[in-house]
């Protein structure tokens, strides 16, 4: 009626209301039309009582019976299985609730990559809960400024083909505008991903670019995480027919160089590259890296050739020139792979086809998401009933998993209250996940819940150089970061990959020893960070051993590696 008031009240002079718009339905009365009956008039009178009943009849139909629930689950899942990044405006990346789609990851991720080229970087955020920590606007700033100077410095830039002719050359004359970290494709899945991590670290701190030897299946499962150049590096590179053959003895080799006095007979000349020797059967010398002296001549060096099995970070936080640097970008310290992994980490679109759809088909719909990752060191084939007994009685013990109860046959809470946990295992072997399968299939749980078991693959042993083996690995060590709840392995890399993508402080499975259950069997990690497992244990100052667990807070020993060290960000005595 005020509509209408005011539209009579907007007459011109001829008597006639203006519509309020193009779309206006109003009948406009015309004056100079005769009051008698017009038979089009009051056709068109039924035809306007037809149109309303029909309406009013619809609307009473669906407040009546509104849709059901399968049409809404339906409706879920097809917005799930859509839930990648479309190009359009940023109303694509708004979940069906209205909440926005974090997929930058809190300033983390660049924008601008194809979302066609490699879809889990900007997908992945559908996956997971939010950020439970925020990257510092330090580290963001500084790893935009690192991607401007891998486009100006990667493979076959101008500045890149200069410092190739350095590094032929054999010596280095003044400094580079470009300086570089190569990284040498080396060990097991698990520890790759680490090592990325350490080397990309490294470069970070030191102004380098970061160079990727892609090995036999880099490419096929990580995606490129720079714009516009490639991490990898070219199949031409001079040096690249050695890596295989690099080790302690190389005359290439820093701790080698230390040890025969050679650094200080090059009369002030720098050699063009420099082998650093970072695996687990490194000596002393090697270990130098991690002193301040020895990095003030890596400094100048513009190749550092870099092979490693060990997540070495935890050591660089004890080199005295890295502190405040380090400080800035991760305050919280327990955070470093967390982060570095979340930017650097993304599976390619075939492997990301292989999480997605074993997610969507077993872990989507569960009320609770458990993983539980097994690593067997026991010689022998499995499985092994003490490695049984230690799983249950740790999920158990932990509540992570319900009792079951072995006096009644169904369990039944009320209809809708019953609550679902999916268990996803890993494991080469299959036989844990079928035990556990079978108890909880046999017997109900005491609290009523329903318990599924489930595995993707058992490949019997580790195949490092297999690259669909390594897919699947990569597959499940990502599926495991989805979960709600995670329980590792002592000592394992898969495990502490798993944890830092996923932001999970997990359940550690103790080592078994002699063949029996450990007791008790497991214990909560201090951090989300993984293990350092061969670190130095010197003082670069003293130049003598020192316990390097107990220099800075912030650097402990490991929970399930005794000599081991990892980060924290609060350390309390027990």
């Amino acid at each position: 009626m005020k509509r209408f008031k005011k539209n009579q009240d907007d007459e011109n002079g001829n008597g006639v209301a203006r519509p309020p718009n193009s779309d206006s339905h109003i009948v406009v009365r015309d004056p100079d039309r005769k009051s008698g009956s017009n038979p089009m008039r009051l056709m068109g009178i039924v035809v306007v009582c037809l149109m309303i009943i029909s309406v009013l009849f619809s609307v009473s139909v669906v407040l009546k019976d509104p849709p059901s629930d399968k049409v809404w689950i339906a409706a879920a899942e097809a917005r799930f299985v859509d839930a990648g990044p479309k190009k359009g405006s940023e109303d694509d990346a708004v979940q069906s609730t209205g909440v926005p789609k974090d997929k930058l990851l809190r300033g983390l991720l660049a924008a601008g990559f194809d979302d066609r080229s490699c879809i889990s970087r900007y997908q992945s955020a559908e996956y997971r809960r939010e950020l439970s920590h925020k990257p510092s606007s330090y580290l963001t700033s500084r790893l935009r400024r690192y991607e401007a100077l891998h486009k100006k410095c990667g493979p076959y830039t101008e500045l890149y083909n200069k410092t190739l002719e350095k590094l032929k050359s054999g010596h280095s004359t003044g400094s580079s505008e470009c300086n570089y970290v190569v990284w040498i494709s080396y060990s097991g899945l698990g520890n790759r991903i680490l090592t990325l991590a350490s080397s990309f670290l490294y470069a970070l701190l030191t102004n380098r670019v970061l160079l990727v030897d892609p090995g036999v299946d880099v490419a096929d499962l990580l995606c490129e995480p720079f714009p516009e150049v490639s991490w990898f590096l070219p199949p031409d590179f001079p040096l690249k027919n050695h890596f295989n053959s690099f080790n302690q003895e190389s005359p290439q080799c820093y701790g080698k160089m230390v040890k025969n006095n050679t650094i200080a007979n090059l009369n002030g000349l720098i050699p063009s590259s420099v082998y650093l020797h970072l695996a687990h059967d490194y000596g002393d010398h090697d270990k130098l890296f991690f002193c301040d002296k020895d990095q003030s001549f890596l400094q100048k060096v513009p190749w550092l050739i870099v092979k490693t099995d060990n997540y070495f970070i935890p050591a660089i936080f004890l080199i005295p020139s890295f502190e405040q640097e380090l400080s800035n970008l991760f305050p919280n310290r327990d955070t470093v792979f967390h982060f570095l992994g979340r930017y650097l980490f993304h599976p390619t679109n075939q492997v990301w086809g292989l999480i997605t759809r074993y997610y969507e088909a077993y872990l989507a719909r569960a009320d609770e998401r458990i993983g539980i990752q097994i690593r067997v060191f026991d010689v022998g084939t499995g499985p092994f009933q003490h490695v049984l007994d230690q799983i249950l009685a740790c999920t158990i013990k932990e509540n992570l998993l319900p009792e079951i109860n072995r006096e009644q046959h169904i369990i039944s809470p009320s209809r809708g209250t019953q609550k679902s946990k999916a268990v996803l295992m890993t494991s080469l072997s299959s036989g844990y996940s079928e035990k556990i399968r079978d108890i909880y299939w046999e017997h109900p749980t005491v609290t009523g819940e329903v318990v599924g078991i489930f595995q993707p693959s058992h490949e019997e042993y580790q195949q490092t150089e297999k690259l669909v083996h390594n897919r699947k690995a990569w597959a499940e060590m990502y599926l495991l970061s989805l979960t709600d709840i995670l329980v590792t392995s002592s000592w394992s890399t898969f495990g502490y990959v798993a944890q830092g993508l996923g932001g999970l402080k997990p359940w550690i499975l103790y080592k078994p020893e002699n063949g029996t259950a450990p007791d008790p069997p497991c214990l909560r990690a201090m951090s989300m960070e993984p293990c350092f497992h061969a670190p130095p244990f010197y003082d670069c100052k003293a130049k003598v051993g020192v316990d390097t667990g107990k220099i800075v807070p912030h650097v402990r020993h490991c929970e399930d590696m005794s000599w081991g060290l990892k980060l924290v960000d609060h350390y309390d005595e027990l």
